[in-house]
């Protein structure tokens, strides 16, 4: 359309602006991966001084892998829901995406184990017990602050491990305050919960996306599958204000992106509907005419 002397363009335009948003987004989250590799990396030369061996590597680096798979799992979910149209979607594009989307899967259900199995080790425990702890700075022993902070035993946290409850995770020269280690359950459950929900969430969504591309995502099938979600994101929001409460900043911030990134993905897919429902209504009115 031509613009005329009187017609001027629009000073923003706000489909191109969602857009950018949306897609900001998704490279913040991209970055978290870095910034979960650098956290996991120096936890795990704590938890694992002796070593990584290969078959321990997902609970060294369980929020790295995590969030590499389901960084890749979004992209393919935003090609499927938004990128590409349905002309494209061809046998082999679908064959494709769902075989990158499966494999995405083993690691996200693998990291989930790694959350269980770090939820275990934090609730592995024995009584420590020591004269004094200030005679512990310089070695090898560490000492928990938070779920994921092992700092080094100073002169300064050595005198507070002096006056409180002292614990030891077995296996490994990682000692703690009782109260400090409860902390870190409580953080550890969510980690858990949070991971849990994120794979039921997805299932429901490869549900929708498959009713959805065989036209049968409406009704009430459609409104029990938004109302299984709005709990279940419900429980992520709580978990994400959990975590900035306690002051954790990078699990908090990834928590929020995801449901906002998350948020898109429910819209693509409410927009492939709608133009869906539209098609096959034009389709039914010329068939009449």
């Amino acid at each position: 359309m031509t613009t005329t002397q009187h017609e001027r363009p629009p000073f923003f335009n706000a489909e191109l602006i969602f857009q950018l948003f949306k897609y900001t987004v998704y490279i913040l989250l991209s970055m978290n991966i870095y910034h979960f590799f650098v956290e996991d990396y120096a936890a795990s030369s704590q938890t694992f001084a002796n070593g990584i061996s290969p078959s321990e590597l997902i609970n060294a680096f369980t929020a790295t892998i995590d969030t590499l798979a389901w960084v890749v799992l979004l992209l393919l979910f935003e090609l499927e829901t938004y990128l590409l149209d349905d002309k494209h979607i061809t046998p082999r594009v679908k064959w494709s995406l769902h075989s990158v989307r499966a494999l995405c899967y083993v690691f996200i259900v693998y990291s989930f184990y790694g959350y269980i199995n770090k939820y275990i080790m934090l609730h592995s425990l024995l009584p420590f017990s020591i004269d004094d702890a200030c005679t512990l700075v310089g070695t090898s022993f560490s000492y928990v602050e938070d779920i994921d902070e092992y700092m080094p035993i100073t002169v300064e946290n050595c005198m507070a491990l002096n006056n409180t409850t002292t614990v030891q995770i077995v296996g490994t020269e990682i000692i703690s305050t009782q109260a400090h280690m409860i902390e870190a359950h409580r953080l550890s459950v969510t980690e858990v919960v949070n991971s849990a929900n994120w794979l039921i969430i997805v299932a429901i969504l490869e549900i929708d996306v498959y009713l959805q591309s065989k036209g049968k995502l409406f009704g009430r099938i459609a409104f029990g599958s938004k109302a299984i979600k709005v709990v279940l994101y419900s429980i992520l929001f709580l978990a994400a204000a959990y975590w900035g409460y306690k002051g954790d900043f990078l699990d908090f911030w990834d928590a929020f992106l995801w449901l906002v990134a998350f948020i898109f993905i429910e819209l693509n897919i409410f927009e492939w509907s709608a133009e869906t429902r539209e098609a096959d209504e034009a389709a039914s009115i010329a068939a009449k005419q």
